[in-house]
């Protein structure tokens, strides 16, 4: 990795180079989130890291050609993981706990000197995703803002797996590990994988939030057998696109 591009993740600066970044008063922290719980047999148990880590380095990426001064934080692993808990490495925290630990990560990021952080969220259990979001509110206008694919205008840009909710470590997911991490996904593997056709938002708008009680056998739904890295490609430039829409909107709050 080049030095440029290290220099985009904020816990491989110096003291003296993080005050340099945010000493224009602009800088904005990007601040993955996602969780350790099983996807399927073929990919690892911290896919929603390795999706929200290299969507938030693509979005720095961009925000930084807009003239935008942007850093990557290190990852919040942890989160509320109640629909995979019946498989094995599911690691779970209760929503209250995960909405006060990264509204603290929040706040310190704020005091380091950050004037904005956009928590980067796609461990979208539907418990999980609204710790996030109220781990973002109650900051003044334009300091904390969360970005995630369920906000219905982003999820219609993204594929039709993830439209139909069958997207658990199906094409969608596997495809952007794919991508972003390919010596992480077991691919002999995915390519005898059958294609589970169970829509987890279908379920879980039925009061059905387990996996085991969906029908997913081997904790994934979707295509795996039919991703592929152009396709993980193209989502995580639509997902960084997302990030720094939030971002764009938050900051124009305080502008």
């Amino acid at each position: 990795m080049s030095d440029g591009a290290e220099r985009i993740f904020a816990a491989g600066l110096t003291s003296e180079e993080f005050a340099a970044a945010a000493g224009g008063g602009r800088l904005c922290i990007l601040l993955p989130v996602g969780a350790i719980e099983p996807h399927g047999p073929h990919l690892p148990l911290d896919t929603d890291l390795i999706i929200s880590r290299a969507a938030a380095v693509r979005a720095a990426a961009l925000l930084r050609m807009e003239g935008v001064p942007a850093l990557v934080a290190p990852d919040a692993p942890y989160g509320v993981t109640e629909c995979a808990r019946d498989f094995a490495g599911a690691v779970g925290v209760p929503a209250s706990d995960v909405e006060n630990y990264l509204r603290g990560v929040v706040s310190g990021w704020l005091r380091a000197g950050a004037a904005h952080v956009c928590l980067v969220n796609n461990h979208l259990e539907p418990a999980n995703d609204a710790a996030v979001r109220a781990a973002a509110a109650g900051f003044e206008a334009g300091r904390a803002s969360a970005a995630t694919p369920l906000e219905r205008r982003f999820a219609r840009t993204l594929s039709d797996e993830f439209k139909r909710g069958a997207c658990h470590a199906g094409e969608y997911e596997t495809s952007i590990v794919m991508a972003a991490a390919p010596g992480a996904v077991r691919d002999a593997l995915r390519r005898e994988l059958p294609e589970v056709d169970i829509s987890l938002s279908e379920n879980l708008a039925r009061g059905v939030e387990r996996f085991s009680e969906m029908g997913l056998e081997r904790a994934y739904a979707g295509a795996p057998a039919r991703a592929s890295s152009a396709h993980g490609e193209d989502m995580l430039d639509r997902l960084a696109e997302m990030i720094a829409t939030t971002v764009r909107e938050a900051i124009a709050l305080r502008d």
